[in-house]
C-alpha cells in the first residue's frame, strides 16, 4: 500500500486584495520568493518584506534553492504568519508547499503574483535606479 503524504491540500491560496489586507491589518510577513534579480526590478511595498528566492536562474534553467529552508529558519519562526508570493503564483506553491511540511502553521499562497498584485494597482516599490 502507497500512502503518500501531501500538504498540497493544504494550501490556502488568497487573492492580492486580501494579502494587501492581511499585510497591512494581520500581522503577516510578506516572503518573496523571486530571485534576487526579480526583487530588485520592483517588489510588493511592505516594510518588513523578505526576499528568499526559491529558485536560482542557472546556465541550465531554473533549478531550486538547496538552501531555502536553511535561509527561511533564521528570519522566520514556525509560528509567524506569512503571506508567499512569487511572480504569477507559481513558486510560491512550491514555496508554501515546503513551509507548511516544515512545520508552518499559518502560510498564505498569493496568488497571481507579482504580477497580480501590479495589476490590481496595490502599492509597489519601483525599481531601483541604474539596474
Amino acid at each position: 500500500m502507497n500512502i503518500q503524504s501531501s500538504s498540497e491540500s493544504q494550501i490556502i491560496t488568497i487573492d492580492v486584495v486580501k494579502a494587501n489586507d492581511l499585510l497591512r491589518n494581520g500581522g503577516y510577513r510578506y516572503l518573496d520568493v523571486r530571485t534576487e534579480e526579480e526583487f530588485k526590478k520592483g517588489h510588493v511595498d511592505f516594510d518588513d518584506a523578505l526576499n528568499i528566492p526559491y529558485m536560482f536562474n542557472t546556465s541550465q534553467g531554473r533549478v531550486k534553492n538547496p538552501n531555502f529552508m536553511e535561509q527561511v529558519l533564521p528570519v522566520c519562526t514556525k509560528d509567524d504568519h506569512l503571506i508567499v508570493g512569487c511572480q504569477s503564483g507559481v513558486r510560491s506553491v512550491y514555496a508554501t508547499t515546503d513551509l507548511l511540511n516544515a512545520g508552518f502553521k499559518h502560510v498564505y499562497n498569493m496568488g497571481g503574483g507579482y504580477l497580480a498584485w501590479v495589476e490590481n494597482g496595490l502599492p509597489v516599490v519601483p525599481p531601483k535606479l541604474g539596474l
